[in-house]
């Protein structure tokens, strides 16, 4: 069973929420998943046949959290990703230009370096979705049934 690397990008704490949930519902699934908040080492992460799923939200003028800067810049560097898939959440609020431009961001970043997305990218809007928990946690179940199980076993 591979393990699920959730790479979590937040300012103030909403996406990490998110993020423990999304892994809460993983490892009750019985799946090895873990919640990434640093990137200073994000190669070790980049483990043959990894699923990657990236949650972030946007801040500033489509700006990424500080905390997954490192994450960009590792994927700027264009290192081999084509072993990795992953998948990528966005939380937002669509009345602002750049809406999820954090998530699209990284989105456009791992394809450049040949990783494969399993999904078009959950993008929450908070004015629709108060808790975006809840559409985050629909969007898992049809993910992990769609195309984690069916790696999985």
């Amino acid at each position: 069973m591979k393990k699920i690397q959730i790479l979590c990008g937040t300012m103030l704490g909403g996406t990490e929420y998110v993020a423990d949930m999304l892994n809460d519902a993983l490892t009750n699934q019985g799946l090895e998943s873990q919640v990434h908040m640093e990137f200073e080492q994000i190669s070790d992460l980049a483990e043959p046949d990894s699923f990657w799923l990236v949650c972030t939200s946007t801040h500033g003028a489509g700006d990424l959290p500080d905390n997954i800067e490192p994450l960009l810049e590792y994927l700027q560097a264009r290192p081999d990703l084509r072993h990795i898939k992953y998948d990528v959440i966005g939380i937002g609020d669509r009345s602002y230009d750049t809406f999820n431009q954090a998530a699209q961001t990284l989105d456009e970043e791992l394809e450049q370096c040949g990783a494969v997305r399993l999904s078009e990218p959950l993008l929450i809007d908070v004015q629709e979705d108060p808790l975006p928990e809840e559409p985050a946690l629909n969007w898992l179940t049809d993910w992990y049934n769609t195309h984690v199980y069916q790696d999985c076993e």
